[in-house]
């Protein structure tokens, strides 16, 4: 991450604060270097940026700040929101699955998340697997959040922009990076750990053998949260990645009822 983007990261945290986390070794040594780096920065255009594309900011001592994100092993200090900060009070599942996501997962979401209006849905307003899993939330009432891999003056992709305006009316999306911060590739492997981070569980429906979303499954397994698979057929590319995870132990989803029994919700 380039200076400046550290610098609209941290640049909001106050002398006060800051001596107050630092002094109660809140925070690691590499992130006290960074709120270092921004304390001459000029939190006037900040916030002016801030106000012009109605995004707020929470740090980890919000009551807003999820939990499950906190205990992560590299948690973001900052979260701009854009949207009902409520919404990330609530337990979440992450849905993830490929861009190239067969009619399959759009009849599996239609069938499972319906019934699932005990959690919030996560994913990453990608288009395929996690724009369909958005918008069944939406329109089945359930809290859905995206997570931007970027700030929140920019869009990508075109095709669910649609989707995330409806998000930031009802519920929210969310990024670690302020506006302005463009989009780079590397920067959609860190978004994929704040998805795992602050779900209880995450579900994939179609990945191929080697999905960006297997590695968002990993990213769970090693912060040791629940990981689902929908069984596919065996005939196609779009099920190798997940079928492989269910034989190495992912828990098998065929309704409902396995996903709430298993996060006891």
């Amino acid at each position: 991450m380039k200076l400046h983007i550290l610098q609209l990261s941290f640049a909001h945290v106050t002398s006060k604060e800051f001596k107050s986390i630092r002094n109660g070794e809140v925070l690691k040594a590499s992130t006290i270097k960074k709120i270092e780096k921004a304390k001459n920065i000029s939190l006037t255009s900040i916030k002016e940026t801030l106000t012009k594309h109605g995004v707020t900011f929470i740090t980890q001592q919000s009551e807003f700040y999820p939990q499950l994100l906190k205990e992560i092993y590299d948690p973001p200090y900052v979260l701009y929101v854009k949207g009902d900060l409520k919404v990330l009070q609530t337990n979440f599942l992450g849905v993830i699955g490929s861009r190239k996501a067969s009619f399959y997962t759009t009849h599996v979401l239609k069938r499972l998340l319906p019934n699932l209006k005990a959690l919030s849905i996560v994913s990453g307003l990608a288009y395929g697997a996690d724009d369909i899993a958005h918008y069944i939330s939406l329109e089945n009432g359930l809290n859905t959040v995206g997570v931007l891999a970027f700030g929140h003056d920019i869009h990508y992709p075109k095709s669910t922009f649609k989707t995330r305006e409806r998000m930031e009316e009802v519920c929210c999306t969310i990024s670690e990076y302020p506006p302005g911060t463009p989009i780079k590739k590397h920067q959609f492997v860190e978004r994929n750990r704040i998805i795992a981070g602050i779900s209880h569980g995450v579900l994939v429906t179609e990945a191929e053998e080697k999905s960006g979303s297997l590695i968002t499954l990993e990213m769970a397994m090693d912060e040791n949260r629940h990981v689902f698979c929908v069984p596919g057929n065996i005939t196609s590319p779009l099920s190798l990645g997940v079928n492989e995870r269910l034989k190495e132990g992912a828990i098998l989803v065929t309704n409902s009822d396995d996903i709430l029994i298993e996060l006891n919700v």
